[in-house]
């Protein structure tokens, strides 16, 4: 019950192809890399999915119904660093710092389009559902804006213009959904969602023309849901002016 599509069948070979249909090297169970959830293929539909970087590739397994078989190009150190989390390393795939005790929260994203220097942009806005804490912090102080600064975000005053490049992160976009959001080194994904994000057509148009998309964040309660993206644009605007937004540029992972 594996589906092998053509380009991972011509990434590995017919011979690891034929084998891996045959049950020879195929897993018995597996973690979606997709889901995060069980799947075992001698019961259900199971894709084959290729995550190749510049000198490896990492074959993972997913639920068919999550995601069809297909290659993923990500950097070489993007691979290396996320190997655990496409095994299903839970640890790994948690965001940096941002589910530790004392407190739980979630990282909420929302995809949208803002207007930067006249030009349409895709953009991603990242918001908790509670204020961050760091290991062991005994305080009520929100961290969520200092540690994205150590990692390489910085501080953004004003929309209209893009904000920096942060070296080695990257947006992981596969058959036009989101799935992650990767940062360098062993961590792998710092954002994974618990299932593929859908994006509007105009957000895949936009990234798709630009390769690129712009991260922006802020702590709870500074954005909210907006229902529209002019509205959107409004609250990220008004974050800057009250220094509570940062932001990335990060260049496209996938497809």
């Amino acid at each position: 019950m594996l589906d092998v599509s053509d380009e991972v069948r011509a990434e590995i070979g017919e011979q690891e192809a034929e084998r891996l249909l045959a049950g020879d090297s195929a897993p018995g169970t597996y973690d979606c890399t997709s889901c995060r959830t069980p799947g075992d293929t001698s019961k259900e539909r199971t894709s084959t999915v290729l995550f190749v970087g510049d000198e490896t590739a990492v074959l993972a397994f997913a639920h068919a119904t999550c995601i069809p078989s297909q290659v993923v190009p990500v950097s070489e150190q993007q691979l290396q660093g996320a190997v655990q989390t496409f095994e299903g390393d839970e640890a790994a795939a948690a965001p940096a710092e941002a589910n530790a005790e004392p407190r739980q929260a979630v990282l909420g994203i929302t995809c949208g389009l803002v207007l930067v220097k006249d030009s349409i942009c895709p953009a991603l806005v990242i918001e908790p559902t509670g204020p961050i804490a760091r290991p062991g912090q005994q305080d009520s102080s929100d961290e969520f804006l200092p540690i994205l600064i150590e990692q390489g975000f910085l501080p953004v005053s004003d929309l209209a213009v893009p904000p920096s490049p942060n070296a080695g992160w990257s947006v992981l976009l596969a058959m036009g959904q989101l799935h992650a959001i990767l940062q360098p080194g062993a961590a792998g994904a710092w954002w994974q969602a618990h299932q593929p994000l859908p994006v509007s057509d105009g957000w895949r148009v936009a990234v798709n023309k630009s390769n690129e998309v712009y991260v922006y964040a802020a702590p709870v309660g500074s954005i909210g849901q907006q229902p529209r993206e002019d509205l959107l644009q409004s609250a990220l605007a008004r974050a800057a002016e009250r220094g509570l937004l940062v932001g990335a540029t990060m260049p496209l992972s996938g497809t």
